[in-house]
């Protein structure tokens, strides 16, 4: 297994069970979130406000496009399932994770979404976001964890379980 690459809603705990798992297996640990905003040198929520979603998304399937990794965990932002293009490269570099959660549960961690780089059309619920992204979740995934109401640590097992069967 070359990469873990973990995907989901946003408030999922991509990130942070990411760098969790990474120090766990003893691995690297990238989040393309990060690696855009050190790419453009600008917040995500910026280049959505100022550019527009469309841009976006086009940065995003770029960044991705140009990632190599080796025994590295992958988080990867909420609207990567947008392109068709990325999730094959990532599929094609190591195993592909679903953390999957409720709606409600999205919406309860989420907080201001305002702030967070949230792919969300204007006029677009949160419900329609989760109604249009889950389906690409469930296309992609190689793995499904879910970890609505769930620690951390469990999620941790659950996935590393899942991975040596």
């Amino acid at each position: 297994m070359k990469n873990i690459i973990i995907i989901g809603m946003p408030g999922a705990g991509k990130s942070t069970l990411g760098v969790i798992l990474a120090k766990t297996l003893g691995w690297k640990f990238a989040d393309t979130d990060i690696v855009i905003q050190e790419k453009t040198g600008r917040l995500l929520q910026e280049i959505i406000d100022t550019d527009g979603i469309d841009a976006f998304k086009k940065i995003e399937e770029e960044t991705v496009l140009s990632l190599h990794y080796h025994h590295t965990v992958i988080a990867t932002g909420g609207s990567v399932v947008f392109s068709e293009r990325a999730m094959e490269h990532l599929k094609a570099e190591g195993i592909v994770v679903y953390l999957k959660i409720s709606l409600g549960e999205m919406i309860r961690r989420l907080g201001n979404i305002t702030t967070r780089g949230i792919v969300l059309a204007t006029g677009e619920s949160l419900r329609e976001m989760y109604r249009e992204r889950t389906p690409l979740y469930e296309k992609y995934a190689g793995i499904t964890i879910d970890c609505t109401d769930e620690h951390f640590e469990t999620v941790i097992g659950r996935v590393i379980e899942a991975l040596q069967s």
